[in-house]
């Protein structure tokens, strides 16, 4: 059993501590993951602010069949489709805000992607389609296996398969597109 979830069990025994752990494991992952659907650095804070609300006030049954991060990520992402659902207008903000929002985004960022590839890597990817965006960033960013990639996505194995296939492509083709040769996919 990972440290997640024994943390997220002694949360559930009344040890608030364990709670603490997981925000401070799992946090930044997750924001990043969430900023992947909202395309918004503060939104995706607030999303998984509201992921691990969730946690506390609900405390949701961890029942072991994957892994407590991949559990924790699916959670997140349900708050995220929520979101967009109950937000799906056009949010209207002042030019004035939108440099001062981007540059706070972009230092976020890059102090999460130190080196240039990776800000190049990261760019490409964020040109991909959602589902290919999300696949690439669990499998590849977050470790997660096929498998737990396919619970948190909510498909099955060979869809994730063909997925994570077709993402890997699209990468590689917009990656070339920027000179770099990246033969690893």
């Amino acid at each position: 059993m990972d440290n997640g979830a024994s943390s997220y069990r002694r949360f559930l025994d009344g040890d608030d501590k364990g709670i603490a752990e997981i925000v401070g494991d799992y946090k930044d992952g997750l924001i990043l993951y969430l900023n992947g659907y909202v395309k918004n650095i503060f939104v995706a804070e607030e999303l998984t602010e509201d992921t691990f609300f969730r946690l506390i006030t609900k405390k949701p049954k961890y029942n072991g069949k994957s892994t407590f991060k991949s559990w924790l990520y699916a959670i997140g992402r349900n708050v995220a489709v929520d979101y967009i659902r109950h937000n799906s207008k056009i949010l209207n903000i002042p030019i004035e805000d939108m440099e001062t929002y981007l540059s706070e985004e972009q230092s976020f960022e890059q102090s999460y992607i130190k080196e240039e590839r990776k800000i190049i890597v990261h760019k490409a990817l964020s040109e991909l389609p959602a589902d290919y965006r999300s696949i690439i960033w669990l499998v590849f960013f977050e470790g997660f296996s096929n498998a737990e990639a396919a619970i948190i996505l909510k498909k099955n194995n060979r869809q994730i398969k063909n997925l994570l296939y077709r993402a890997k492509q699209s990468l590689k083709s917009k990656l070339e597109k920027e000179g770099i040769i990246y033969e690893e996919l």
